[in-house]
């Protein structure tokens, strides 16, 4: 019984560091990202650099900048992520003909067979999670409803 008041007695306090969400977000975050570390590991990839693959394989051709929004990073974050996948031979790097200052990624001919070893990665967390499909999309549609909260937030903060 005194079990149950504890957690209760937890839940009541608002700040109990178990009832925050920032550190229920921290904790699953350091996790998951860690649970993909064995499974990126075959394929020379730290999780930073799978999600660049990831917007790669989706678009084919991104520049850095355009990486950079997409993944919600500063282009100086996502530059040597790059670099380390060219060293790999995943991506090649171009100075675009129109502007030189904007550089352009692809993807090698590695890169793309690549996409085909990686297909196996969801499935492959899911069972590190213990999720299947109609919870990693409950999980996935909860995520994107506090992004674009904060993302509403933050816009409506930089219009005051």
């Amino acid at each position: 019984m005194r079990e149950t008041d504890d957690a209760a007695e937890r839940l009541s306090d608002p700040l109990a560091l178990e009832s925050q969400i920032c550190f229920a977000l921290a904790v699953a975050s350091r996790g998951v990202i860690s649970a993909y570390r064995s499974v990126l590991e075959p394929i020379h990839l730290t999780h930073p650099q799978y999600l660049v693959m990831l917007a790669l394989w989706q678009h084919e051709r991104l520049t850095v900048r355009e990486i950079a929004q997409l993944l919600r990073l500063e282009p100086a974050t996502v530059s040597p992520l790059i670099k380390r996948l060219e060293a790999l031979d995943y991506v090649t790097k171009t100075r675009s003909e129109r502007d030189e200052r904007v550089v352009e990624v692809t993807l090698t001919a590695t890169g793309v067979e690549l996409r085909r070893t990686a297909e196996a990665i969801p499935g492959q967390m899911m069972d590190k999670l213990g999720m299947d499909v109609d919870g990693v999309r409950e999980l996935h549609a909860v995520m994107q409803q506090i992004i674009a909260s904060v993302d509403a937030a933050a816009a409506e903060a930089e219009n005051r």
